[in-house]
């Protein structure tokens, strides 16, 4: 049994697909779970409360640990902290290994390349609650009492990912004849991940005995692309020339008045400031090149807004 939680999420669901290539044995466990494949078995269950989640959990081979949590600093200082306390709990009751499915905020600004052996420096509210969750799990690990695995991604795009800057600002924009939005710098390189590509590599790494008791980068194209030039791919990926804006760091803090969604991401304008570069090279070594190239992936994103 291969077991979810945070079912509904866009990682969730591509994950979900991807597994059902290697068992139909899957659970979907959220407050309000949906199949994503009909042998998909589902679970109700409140993350924050353990004696649900040990429910959720018992059966379980691998515990893959994916929720979308609110984008929220109080609630992410809150809920994320119980939420891996109890699930690293019950997967040690269980006898379950875990997959925690992280982002790169723990490593705050970098110059050059994010690696998996880049120090953690986060220098956002939100960074220094994922630096805790995931030395919570590192202890678990080096102490051999928990079989685990960390499965890091950049910032995402794809098909019917909602929570993606990149689908909200240029895919959403294009596809409603508007102008292409960017966040401060359209001059610097930035690595994004293809959702599928992170669903699929999750789901092989959770099914690779040999990758547990490490942290890996999921796959994505390493040849980056500047925030320009990935506006004028999609653009073009639509069959329009309509141009693009940059929001500066002002503009956006005054629409994070009247738009909480916008006033939490504020914290994070580094990364579309600076050079925003993910090694993947690790995975591709240990598994070969699985990532979808950026003008594939922004092709097939395109494809579905026009549906």
């Amino acid at each position: 049994m291969h077991t979810l939680l945070g079912a509904n999420g866009i990682i969730a669901t591509e994950t979900a697909k991807a597994l059902n290539g290697h068992t139909q044995r899957i659970r979907l466990v959220s407050r309000n779970p949906r199949k994503v494949n009909p042998t998909d078995e589902t679970f109700s269950a409140d993350l924050t409360d353990f004696p649900q989640t040990l429910a959720a959990v018992k059966g379980s081979e691998v515990v893959y640990l994916v929720p979308g949590i609110p984008y929220s600093t109080k609630t992410w200082q809150e809920q994320w902290p119980v939420v891996m306390k109890n699930t690293i709990k019950a997967c040690k009751d269980s006898g379950a290994k875990l997959v925690f499915f992280d982002n790169v905020y723990i490593y705050g600004k970098v110059e050059g390349w994010m690696t998996e052996e880049t120090p953690f420096n986060p220098n956002s509210k939100k960074g220094e609650v994922r630096a805790k969750i995931a030395r919570m799990l590192m202890d678990e690990m080096k102490a051999g009492s928990i079989e685990a695995l960390i499965a890091r991604s950049a910032d995402f795009y794809g098909p019917n990912t909602v929570t993606s800057f990149f689908n909200a600002m240029v895919f959403d924009n294009l596809s409603k004849g508007k102008k292409a939005q960017w966040m401060v710098n359209d001059k610097v390189k930035h690595s994004f991940t293809y959702t599928p590509d992170a669903g699929k590599g999750t789901a092989l790494l959770g099914t690779t005995p040999s990758a547990f008791n490490q942290v890996w980068h999921l796959p994505g194209d390493k040849n980056v692309l500047t925030g320009q030039e990935l506006v004028a791919l999609t653009a073009k990926a639509f069959g329009v020339d309509v141009g693009h804006s940059v929001l500066a760091k002002w503009m956006i803090a005054m629409a994070g008045l009247f738009n909480p969604l916008i006033k939490e991401a504020h914290e994070m304008l580094y990364q579309s400031e600076f050079e925003y570069l993910f090694d993947t090279s690790k995975f591709e070594k240990a598994f070969g090149n699985h990532a979808t190239t950026y003008a594939q992936g922004i092709a097939a994103t395109a494809a579905t807004y026009k549906k």
